[in-house]
């Protein structure tokens, strides 16, 4: 019962096959492969974008940085909300990468950023002249830290206020996969159709070892992405071990597969939670992520039992049994629908 995070489950079967595959000759390095540029046509095609920029790297934090580096300056501001993973997760790498940009945080309804607040942060910014950071690109994530989600129609709005103040639109897509998939839209439709400039295509969080994709939709803004990847120390030498599994990510839609199971175990678990009369659940979870309140005891049985996920208020060994602690728990492609069960029937106390 491991429910501490997506990014601690396995690696799929078929794309292990796949670096073994690609272990087996000599090939070129740093992407001169015909893996790699297999990989970045398939992606193009995947999101309907002949002509996008696509460069590969390891992690996540690598991705959104370095796009937001290319898109910002030293001295401007990067607009997000207050539990994007460039603001809690990445011990100020955008800044690092960008050499000294900062983060505006936007007001944010269940980690979603709404136009008006948007507008009204941007707004708020460039009043100093030279004395004030210049306004920079607008990063969202999707889907949220929270477990929702933002609809192409969302994006499409928040797209017009940076539209209008001439700003890039960043989507940090860790969990792009688990958001098409619950959205039921195209790639596409969530991203360059709706004004995204730039999305982190993750892969990690969703069955991969360890790759993630930038991808400008206008590769104008790709400019200094190479350069600077590489003086990041981010450019693989042995590329070969990325393009192998973003290649076989998305042959056969398996991004999609693997979201899906991930999903629809978290839609499993939210069904058992929701029918236990003293478990609150804190926002309506739309991807993989829930998070839920519940007593000490409940948490102290389920600790018992060896159940792992992260509980974000108060201490589980001691305290008042019956005040209500927070869980955060989140599903992968791999998860056990029996060990849901079990961990459900452990606290009904049964």
């Amino acid at each position: 019962m491991f429910l501490v995070s997506d990014n601690t489950g396995p690696v799929h079967p078929s794309v292990l096959e796949a670096l073994t595959r690609a272990n087996e000759a000599y090939v070129a390095g740093y992407g001169a492969d015909d893996a790699s540029a297999r990989a970045v046509q398939a992606i193009r095609d995947l999101f309907e974008a002949p002509e996008a920029a696509v460069h590969l790297v390891a992690t996540g934090t690598a991705a959104n940085s370095l796009i937001l580096a290319s898109m910002a300056q030293p001295w401007s501001t990067i607009f997000c909300a207050p539990m994007a993973h460039i603001q809690e997760d990445e011990c100020n790498a955008p800044e690092f990468f960008s050499g000294g940009a900062k983060l505006t945080l936007v007001e944010a309804e269940n980690a979603k950023i709404t136009p008006a607040a948007l507008r009204a942060a941007i707004a708020a910014e460039q009043t100093r002249g030279v004395h004030g950071p210049k306004r920079g690109p607008v990063s969202i994530t999707n889907a949220t830290e929270k477990g929702t989600v933002y609809s192409p129609a969302e994006v499409a709005a928040l797209a017009e206020v940076t539209k209008e103040y001439g700003l890039p639109l960043h989507m940090d897509g860790a969990r792009f996969s688990n958001a098409v998939a619950a959205l039921g839209c195209t790639p596409a439709e969530i991203t360059w159709k709706a004004g995204v400039s730039a999305l982190s295509f993750g892969g990690t969080k969703n069955g991969l070892m360890g790759v993630e994709a930038a991808v400008f939709f206008d590769p104008a803004l790709a400019a200094e992405f190479e350069y600077r990847r590489k003086r990041g120390g981010h450019l693989f030498s042995k590329h070969r071990y990325l393009s192998a599994q973003m290649e076989a990510y998305i042959e056969g839609d398996l991004w999609h597969d693997l979201a899906t199971r991930a999903n629809e175990a978290c839609a499993h678990l939210l069904r058992g939670l929701r029918q236990i009369p003293q478990v609150e659940i804190a926002f309506e979870p739309e991807a993989n992520i829930i998070f839920a309140s519940f007593p000490r005891e409940m948490h102290q049985r389920l600790r018992k039992a060896g159940a792992q996920y992260s509980v974000w208020s108060g201490d589980v060994e001691t305290g008042d049994p019956a005040e209500m602690l927070t869980a955060r728990m989140v599903t992968d492609w791999s998860q056990d629908l029996a060990q849901i069960d079990h961990m459900l029937a452990v606290m009904r106390g049964a």
